[in-house]
């Protein structure tokens, strides 16, 4: 997803202009989870009471931060994390003005100042500044390579080091702090490839979260998975000749590194409360309503103080919030604080803990410890009231106890069950766990991420969502990490019984249709435009959302090739531009090079664009080609005249389409090739260059056995062998690796090409968009793959007629005409759209 770089994206509003400036205006100082979930509770009771105006610090549209761990580690994008889209803004009539933080506060003239100068009035003001990440006083803090991990910004920051390291073979990250933040970091930086060390002053891990028996089985897990985790670790400085080079500890150890990750803790940002004269002790002081000491001024989130308290959890802020909406609508009820538990998915590791388990005079504990498991369990009670829960690998059971604490209910008659868990408890000695979350009280948390209780869940289902995914995209359980889907589950078959909705899942929210229905419906109704599909098929949002567009401009254009017109506006921001847009909002550029092979004269074309724009680096991809990065987007069509040229073509390494097809040296040069692996290569890539795909396309040819172009981790390979060609599909490589399997074998170059493009059409008409090859092929089965092309000759050779049909209108250089300036068509578009997120190269 990509967003224009406006000030405001509030033009849009569907708001009557007139009705809106007698309505009172609401400003929200921050654009986070806290700030934008009061706007949603107040907008659910209320929708017309106020005008309201969103001043955000980063260049995003509300995203969940709790998030941001999945996406280091490459198991979410961007997209999958963000709370309220653009659409949410616009269909709300709220203004948002982003990458422009609130500088001032003039409580006399009821106006805020933004970093741009500009200035708004407000009838109510709320303050959702959040935290700001501490930064230990140690010399060495402000080298580059130093960095926080709060918020989008770290994310790219971190995967660029991790980027940079694995262009030398692995790069030293050091992650100071051994809480949460600091162990998801290393976590997501060591699946990047860096070598990670975690550094705690402390002598356990999460200290505040576990006990000391928990911390063993998590700092043991984690050591298991490749890091290197030192308790007791005191950093004495940072050191590097401008830039980090390593850390040093105070008994002298010292530790390389070429990054550095604080994750010591946050405190409350309050600056800007402090300047304008609010009260403020450890956060801004606020009321059971979230009121400051200015009546016209609220506060929520981690940077207020309630009663004496400030909260870090998600689930109190969502009390507050609340709490703050019905003051707004002036709603009799109030915050009272909270009590609290955590339930967190540690580097894939699941944790709870709630109230005082660390025990003490007066307190007996119940342990369960199943180590080969890795399963430990520890209530506290306290007579026979349980006051403290740790769980670690097993945590089911974590609202239960929490739930019992809460209500400091007598568990005397359960004590002998206590320690198994409540579906033991409830099925009276027999594991019943749909008895376990009946027994649930309505206010018990479903799901802490959103802060959703099991009343609210039942009710979303009673009032219409029969599904998972509606109960998500009605009340949001389960919509985040997804631990608690179990429990939603099962609230699900207890609530419906046998009318729960099963099946696949609904190709977005705007639609109750899934892939497999669209793409069906659009060849048997002959739809010819986005539009019409959306209109026969009954969308519920009239533009859709930047989920379905791009889906639905793919479908069309496979079922009509050379009758239906790319729609640009449905494209990702890369496929838009055709080239990756990086990080620093450069671009990188990839030509083509067929089979991995070059020529002196494109080289000589790639050494002169590298020098006639100043491109700061040229890199050799992993598909044997030259990518060209540091190209101001206003030199793209530039440098692919000179590309262009010298006959060079676009490598589509920005696209869902083939990107590369890797070879070896094959017969011709090697003493082990059996084929000309090389030469069938470049064959194979001249025919099948061009292609949209569900996702991304790769190739290899390897010329023998010992598969040196790695054809058996690509969406289709070819081995060479002494008898013909073995066939590989479903393969990939990247975090989670999986192997090809083996289609058929060939005896001629003809029949491995023909199998290739019946195999890429075969994909092309049945994957779901952005479905890659490997789990197609495990959701359909390798043995209909081959039903499809190995046993029916007939729909094979239809499948490959089909295919190169389509290739005669989609082989055709997407920079030719533009960079020779005949076509102005790129240049509306570069002007148009303003990307916010980089997309990886090859």
């Amino acid at each position: 997803m990509d967003f224009q770089r406006h000030d405001s994206v509030g033009e849009e509003a569907v708001v009557d202009q007139a009705a809106a400036r007698i309505l009172p205006h609401l400003v929200v100082i921050g654009n986070g989870m806290a700030g934008c979930r009061a706007v949603e509770e107040l907008l659910a009771r209320d929708a017309g009471r106020y005008r309201i105006t969103i001043f955000g610090a980063e260049p995003h549209v509300n995203y969940n931060r709790i998030m941001l761990s999945p996406v280091l580690a490459g198991e979410k994008t961007f997209d999958e994390i963000v709370i309220n889209d653009r659409a949410w803004y616009a269909d709300n009539g709220i203004e948002l003005v982003v990458s422009d933080p609130v500088d001032t506060i003039d409580r006399v003239g009821k106006t805020v100042t933004s970093r741009s100068g500009r200035t708004v009035s407000y009838d109510r003001l709320l303050i959702a500044t959040g935290s700001d990440p501490f930064i230990i006083p140690v010399p060495g803090r402000d080298l580059h390579g130093v960095i926080s991990f709060r918020d989008m910004h770290d994310v790219d920051h971190m995967l660029a080091a991790a980027e940079a390291g694995s262009r030398t073979g692995g790069g030293d990250a050091v992650v100071i702090g051994g809480g949460l933040l600091g162990l998801e970091a290393a976590h997501g930086l060591t699946l990047r490839g860096m070598k990670v060390t975690v550094l705690h002053i402390m002598p356990t891990l999460m200290e505040r979260q576990l006990d000391e028996a928990a911390a063993w089985l998590l700092k043991t897990a984690l050591e298991g998975r490749g890091q290197t985790i030192l308790t007791g670790a005191d950093t004495a400085e940072i050191f590097g000749d401008g830039k980090v080079e390593g850390v040093r500890l105070k008994d002298g150890r010292e530790i390389p590194a070429s990054l550095v990750v604080m994750a010591v803790g946050i405190r409350p940002s309050v600056a800007l409360a402090r300047d304008c004269g609010l009260e403020v002790g450890r956060g801004i002081k606020v009321d059971d309503h979230m009121v400051t000491s200015d009546p016209a001024i609220l506060a929520v989130g981690e940077c207020v103080e309630h009663d004496g308290m400030v909260y870090g959890l998600v689930a109190p802020l969502w009390e507050m919030c609340r709490a703050l909406a019905d003051g707004l609508v002036e709603t009799p009820s109030g915050y009272r604080g909270s009590v609290i538990s955590t339930k967190l998915k540690v580097a894939g590791l699941d944790v709870f803990s709630a109230g005082d388990f660390s025990g003490g005079d007066g307190t007996e504990d119940i342990v369960l410890r199943d180590a080969s498991r890795g399963i430990y369990k520890r209530v506290v009670l306290k007579e026979d009231r349980v006051v403290g829960a740790v769980l670690y690998g097993d945590t089911a059971d974590g609202g239960w106890y929490f739930d019992l604490m809460r209500k400091a209910e007598d568990v005397a008659e359960l004590r002998d069950m206590l320690i198994f868990g409540q579906a033991y408890a409830s099925g009276g000695g027999r594991a019943d766990p749909k008895a376990a979350v009946a027994a649930l009280s309505d206010d018990a948390e479903i799901c802490g991420c959103n802060g959703v209780s099991k009343g609210k869940v039942v009710a979303s289902i009673q009032g219409g969502a029969c599904s998972l995914d509606a109960v998500r995209a009605t009340c949001k359980a389960s919509a985040s990490c997804g631990s608690c889907t179990g429990l939603v589950e099962t609230l699900l078959a207890l609530t419906l019984g046998d009318e729960v909705e099963t099946g696949p899942k609904t190709m977005c929210k705007c639609t109750s249709f899934t892939h497999d229905d669209v793409r069906r419906e659009i060849v048997a109704q002959s739809m010819r435009s986005i539009p019409e599909a959306m209109q026969k098929l009954h969308w519920s949002t009239p533009d859709g959302c930047s989920s379905c567009r791009p889906a639905l401009n793919y479908y069309l254009l496979c079922a009509l090739p050379g009758e239906y017109e790319d729609d640009q506006q449905s494209r990702f921001v890369n496929e838009r531009l055709h080239a990756n847009i990086q990080k620093d909002g450069t671009y990188s550029v990839v030509p083509r090079m067929w089979g991995g092979l070059t020529s002196p004269k494109e080289l000589r074309a790639i050494a002169d664009v590298v020098e006639k724009f100043n491109a700061p680096m040229v890199k050799v991809t992993g598909g044997q080609r030259l990518d060209i990065f540091g190209i101001r987007k206003e030199d793209l069509p530039a440098v692919w005249a000179d590309l262009n040229a010298a006959g060079m073509v676009s490598g589509h390494a920005y696209g869902k389409a083939l990107r590369t097809v890797k070879t070896c040296v094959g017969s011709e040069w090697c003493r082990f090739g059996t084929q000309d692996s090389t030469g069938l290569g470049v064959k194979i890539e001249k025919m099948t260059w061009g292609s949209w795909m569900p996702h991304k396309f790769k190739i290899a040819v390897s010329g023998c056995p010992r598969n040196c172009a790695e054809a058996t981790i690509k969406d289709f390979g070819v081995v060479c062998v002494d008898s013909g060609y073995e066939l590989h599909i479903g393969g990939n490589g990247g975090i989670k690796v999986r192997v090809t399997d083996l289609l058929c074998k060939v005896e001629t170059e003809q029949e491995a090409m023909d199998m290739c493009a019946a195999f890429i059409q075969l994909y092309r008409e049945e994957a779901r968009y952005l479905e890659r090859t490997a789990p197609w092929v495990e959701r359909v089965g390798l043995d209909h793959v081959k039903s499809r092309l190995v046993e029916d000759e007939g729909n094979r050779i239809a499948l490959t007629r089909r295919f190169l049909h389509s290739q005669s209108f989609s082989q055709d250089d997407p920079w030719a005409g533009r960079a020779a300036g005949a076509d102005h068509q790129l240049h509306r578009h570069m002007a148009e759209f303003q990307p916010m997120t980089a997309v990886a190269a090859e």
